[in-house]
C-alpha cells in the first residue's frame, strides 16, 4: 500500500495510506544499514501488519523531488510564508532572507499576509506592489472573520506545501480553518514582544484532501542565508533578472560598479526594485562577503 509520512516520534512513523487512514509504522532495518532516514513528506510504500490496529511497516521510500533540512521535510510543492500586517508588523530582511532560501532551494513560494482586518487596504496594496515580483502568489487573509480563507485552499489543492513564518502572525489558526480537527497550540501574543508565545513546537504534515498536504512549522525569527559566494546572491532577486548582462560590467553586482543599470533606476519613479528590498540585497550580499572571506573563498 502507497502512503506519506505526516509525522515521526521516537522512531515511529506515521503515514497516511491510500484509503486516507492513519498507520502507525516502523522503519525496516535495511533503511539504518544504508543511512537512509525516513522524513515527513516521504512518500513510502507500506505492509499491514495489524489492519484492525493500523500498524504496518515502511518497505520502500520513492525517491525525493526535493529535500528542506529546516525544517527536514521531503517533497514539498511549495512554501507559504506568513507574516502578519500589524501586531506584530513585518519584517521585510527576514521575509527576503526565506524567499532567497526558498529560491535557492527550487521551492516556489507564496506569500500570505495576515491580519488584514488591522490595517486598511492602501496599506496590503502598497505591500503587495513591493513583492508582486517575488512570488508565485501574494494573498491577504484574516483568521478573525476569514476573508482569504477561500484563497489559501485554492493555492494549496493539490500540493504538498510548507507553512512558515515568525511566531505570532496567526500561522497555526489558519491551518485550524483549513484542518477542522487540527488543535493548535497557540497562545497570546505577548505584549512586550507582540509575538506569540506558545507555538508549534514540532514537525507535522497534516492531511487536507486527497493529495493535498500541510506542513506547521515552528515559528522562525531569523533565517540562515543560503551558503553561497556574494556574488551568486543576485541570482536570487527576481527584480534583477531583466537586467543580467545589460550592465556596463559583466557580472554587476548592482552594487558599487559604475554604469549599473539597476542602481541608475533607484532615484528615478520607477525603480526596479524596492528601496526596503534594496537595502536587504546589500545587507545580505556584505554578510555573504564576510562569510566567504573568512573561508578564504572571496575573490573581492
Amino acid at each position: 500500500m502507497r502512503g506519506k509520512i505526516i509525522r515521526g516520534v521516537g522512531g515511529f512513523y506515521y503515514v497516511v495510506a491510500d484509503d486516507e487512514r492513519i498507520y502507525e509504522c516502523k522503519a525496516r532495518g535495511i533503511f539504518r544499514k544504508e543511512g537512509i532516514k525516513p522524513l515527513v513528506g516521504d512518500d513510502v510504500e507500506i505492509s499491514v501488519i495489524d489492519e484492525e490496529k493500523l500498524v504496518g511497516n515502511i518497505d520502500d521510500i520513492s525517491e525525493r523531488t526535493n529535500l528542506l533540512i529546516r525544517p527536514a521535510v521531503a517533497n514539498v510543492d511549495q512554501a507559504m510564508v506568513i507574516f502578519s500586517l500589524h501586531r506584530p508588523d513585518p519584517n521585510p530582511g527576514l521575509l527576503d532572507r526565506f524567499l532567497i532560501s526558498m529560491e535557492y532551494n527550487s521551492v516556489e513560494t507564496v506569500i500570505c499576509f495576515s491580519k488584514s482586518d488591522l490595517v486598511d487596504d492602501e496599506y496590503c496594496e502598497e505591500l503587495k506592489n513591493i513583492y508582486k515580483n517575488c512570488s508565485k502568489d501574494i494573498l491577504v487573509i484574516s483568521n478573525n472573520d476569514k476573508s482569504g480563507i477561500s484563497s489559501v485552499r485554492e493555492v494549496l489543492k493539490g500540493k504538498t506545501t510548507v507553512l512558515a513564518g515568525p511566531s505570532g502572525v496567526g500561522k497555526s489558526s489558519l491551518v485550524g480553518h483549513i484542518v477542522p480537527d487540527f488543535k493548535p497550540e497557540v497562545g497570546e501574543v505577548s505584549r512586550k514582544t507582540k509575538r506569540g508565545k506558545h507555538t508549534t513546537r514540532h514537525t507535522e504534515l497534516f492531511f487536507v484532501e486527497k493529495d493535498t498536504y500541510i506542513l506547521d512549522t515552528p515559528g522562525f525569527s531569523s533565517v540562515e542565508l543560503p551558503d553561497m559566494l556574494p556574488e551568486e546572491l543576485r541570482y536570487y532577486i527576481p527584480e534583477f533578472e531583466p537586467y543580467e548582462g545589460k550592465c556596463r560590467f559583466l557580472g554587476c553586482t548592482h552594487i558599487h560598479e559604475p554604469d549599473c543599470e539597476v542602481r541608475k533606476t533607484l532615484d528615478t519613479d520607477e525603480p526596479v526594485i524596492a528601496d526596503s528590498r534594496y537595502r536587504s540585497y546589500i545587507q545580505m550580499f556584505e554578510e555573504a562577503n564576510n562569510r566567504a572571506v573568512r573561508s578564504g573563498r572571496s575573490s573581492r
